[in-house]
């Protein structure tokens, strides 16, 4: 098959000639019909990462037909409609039997022995290393049934692909994490892809104002049509007091999609007595947080990171395609271009435009 395989960090992505294995077990084989570009596959592609060695076939956010089935696989038959999820869980832990698979205390029982079995991917003899167990930037991916949930047949495969990765990120870290309630009043700093899931999860929830905040007006312009009531340019204004004097004195939740210090103080100064602030996003090392212990126990305040928002995928990701499906969850305006399996490296420059919000791979 071909897949879009990284060499060495800072390499790129090149399209090769890749062998797959057969599932055994609990695993299942899917032709990927579409795979979307996030931006941390870029940075297991561009920065050295312990447990993510080249040679590496990444890509995260799929969406496929089941093509076979491993002998021990139960949730899934051959034709069936599948999203993939990074979230690998066994299903047997406190935290998956406690409805928390993103907190599985044994993810690895989600991977092959590297002892006992054949390796996933292979070229040439030797073995490719399979970002998160799935290998999504390729014709065909293995995966173990627990990082695959269905989905209707209805759906289309490019807004389907982001909804195991940007969508259950952003809208479950309004709906899951925060738990937003009707009335409340939500800021989300930073509007790409993971920050208009936010966006638009805070509208379907009833926050009764959804301020986004970024640095760029075209990523702006469309956090209004995904449902901000109100938009804030932080290059050009103070940012925290803009939202301060939006809000009569600061929101109830802050969500802070960029991931550094500088984004996370501005989201605590941002937010109300007793509000809350939640980390989603992680750019780089993102840097040490400084906290003012009796400022942060007077105003009664709280940070917490969520990670894939807080998602259950088997129970968050058929409901998210209800919504989409229902046209409550716009994923459409999300898809800004499709491009080719060998135009991985062109597609991540096209991210750089604001004006851009997912590239998806559709044509394999």
């Amino acid at each position: 098959m071909k897949a879009a395989v990284v060499d060495a960090v800072g390499g790129g992505f090149a399209l090769q000639d890749v062998d797959i294995a057969e599932p055994t077990r609990r695993e299942v084989l899917v032709e990927v019909r579409a795979s979307g570009l996030c931006h941390t596959d870029l940075t297991l592609a561009t920065h050295a990462f312990a447990g993510f060695p080249p040679p590496m076939v990444l890509g995260h956010e799929i969406a496929g037909v089941v093509a076979a089935v491993g002998p021990d696989a139960r949730a899934f038959g051959a034709g069936d409609h599948v999203v993939g999820c990074l979230v690998q869980w066994c299903g047997s832990c406190p935290a998956c039997l406690d409805g928390r698979p993103y907190q599985c205390g044994r993810p690895e029982t989600t991977l092959r022995d590297p002892g006992r079995d054949a390796p996933r991917l292979s070229r040439a003899g030797r073995p490719l290393a399979q970002g998160m167990g799935l290998g999504g930037f390729a014709q065909l991916a293995l995966v173990h049934e627990n990082q695959l949930t269905a989905v209707p047949r209805r759906m289309p495969f490019a807004p389907a692909a982001l909804l195991g990765c940007g969508v259950l990120t952003g809208a479950g870290s309004v709906l899951n994490g925060a738990r937003v309630r009707a009335g409340e009043t939500v800021a989300v700093i930073g509007a790409g892809g993971v920050g208009l899931n936010a966006v638009g999860a805070a509208r379907i929830a009833g926050a009764s104002r959804v301020i986004a905040v970024d640095v760029q007006d075209g990523r702006l312009r469309r956090a209004t049509a995904f449902g901000a009531t109100d938009v804030v340019n932080s290059a050009t204004t103070d940012a925290v007091t803009a939202v301060r004097e939006l809000t009569g004195g600061g929101v109830r939740h802050a969500f802070d999609v960029v991931g550094v210090a500088a984004t996370t103080e501005q989201a605590l100064r941002m937010t109300a007595l007793g509000g809350g602030v939640y980390v989603v996003g992680l750019a780089g090392s993102g840097g040490d947080l400084k906290l003012s212990l009796p400022r942060l126990l007077l105003q009664q305040k709280s940070v917490q990171g969520l990670i894939m928002g807080s998602g259950n995928p088997r129970r968050d990701i058929p409901r998210y395609a209800d919504l989409y499906l229902r046209g409550h969850l716009d994923l459409d305006a999300l898809v800004s271009r499709k491009i080719s399996l060998g135009d991985i490296d062109a597609g991540y420059t096209a991210l750089r435009d604001p004006d851009v919000a997912r590239v998806v791979v559709t044509s394999f």
